[in-house]
């Protein structure tokens, strides 16, 4: 944690071992494994009903799974009650104490510790001060949790989570309940607590661009498994199926085949190596559509059908002449095109992932 927070104790390493668990007659995970590093960020990414808030709560010890293990720095906790897990745990709507201050609140975790382990009066308000700093709270701590903003309800309830000096930091969809400008504003600030602190967390969303701003890693899950593992980065430009390019980022999918190792559909053509001939799909991401005024080998003539700007990018839709549907990104400074609704374009393709149908 910070200088002043820190207990000593390293990173934790977390990791879930083939772990399965239904409700009634419904899987919701299927051997699942998943290793959190020490003082790691990562995200759990993935749809609603993908099993990501479920292999939360396994972890945190709010649920326990069929079969498979959990472990805390190679100890086993599988059956280990949540209070004995040393976990932290933010929900989306906050769970606060309304009838608590702030500085109660933040404290509760202390205050219900057996009274051997309660830190003295003067450690419970040095503790409870640190964690106001650290997520810019000063000289709010009297004020009642229906005094604050939403954005700042959250911060409390991270500070609660982590005053009592958590081995693990789980956060489940930490920032559903907010506004896009606070949810933003909150990314930056919990990327900078987990910085500060150093423990070991793992966050849910279903939200792409959170997931990739914010975690070192990122897990991807449909269906109660996991489809890809990895960087931000990595997810994003590699990805392994046509559901992780999908969910991941935006992109136009187009369905073709594949010849030779070139995939075509109607008029758009793009490599497709390492795919077999056959039926595919390719997803493009619409800044890899690029648009030129005049005719060009592979070029591809489009009529533009309505722009959006959005800061420094243009979103473009097109509909090519066969009826097909691309939005292309362009960037509003130095494109060699800007164009106009109704305008006729050419749009060449840069680059994209292709992947086997059926």
């Amino acid at each position: 944690m910070s200088a002043e927070l820190k207990t000593g104790s390293a990173p934790l390493e977390v990791r879930a071992v083939e772990i399965v668990k239904s409700f009634a007659r419904y899987p919701a995970l299927n051997s699942v494994s998943l290793e959190v590093r020490p003082g790691e960020l990562m995200a759990l990414l993935g749809p609603s009903g993908s099993g990501k808030t479920t292999l939360l709560r396994v972890i945190a010890g709010l649920e326990f799974p069929e079969a498979g293990r959990v472990e805390f720095g190679g100890a086993d906790v599988t059956f280990a009650a949540a209070a004995e897990r040393g976990v932290g745990f933010v929900f989306q709507h906050y769970a606060l104490f309304r009838h608590m201050s702030v500085a109660q609140n933040i404290a509760f975790g202390l205050d219900v510790r057996p009274r051997h382990r309660r830190p003295s009066g003067v450690e419970r308000r040095r503790r409870v001060e640190t964690l106001l700093r650290l997520v810019s709270l000063e000289g709010m701590g009297e004020r009642k949790p229906a005094q604050l903003s939403g954005g700042q309800r959250q911060r409390v309830a991270l500070a609660r989570a982590l005053a009592v000096e958590p081995r693990v930091l789980l956060l489940d969809e930490p920032f559903g309940a907010l506004d896009a400008t606070v949810r933003k504003s909150l990314r930056r600030e919990l990327r900078r607590i987990h910085e500060a602190t150093g423990v070991t967390t793992l966050f849910v969303t279903h939200d792409q661009e959170e997931a990739l701003e914010l975690a070192d890693r990122v897990a991807v899950l449909r269906d109660g498994r996991i489809e890809q593992i990895g960087l931000a980065n990595e997810v994003y430009d590699h990805p392994v199926s046509a559901f992780v390019a999908g969910f991941v980022g935006d992109a136009n999918r187009l369905v073709g085949e594949v010849r030779g190792g070139r995939f075509r559909a109607g008029e758009m053509a793009l490599a497709g190596a390492g795919v077999r001939d056959g039926a595919a799909e390719a997803y493009v991401r619409p800044h890899h559509i690029d648009l030129g005024a005049q005719p060009a080998p592979d070029a591809v003539p489009a009529t533009v059908l309505r722009i959006a700007g959005n800061g420094p990018v243009c979103r473009v839709d097109l509909r090519l002449e066969d009826g097909t549907h691309l939005e292309a990104a362009i960037a509003r400074n130095g494109a060699s095109v800007i164009p106009s609704q109704g305008d006729v374009v050419y749009t060449i393709v840069t680059g994209g992932h292709v992947f086997a149908l059926g």
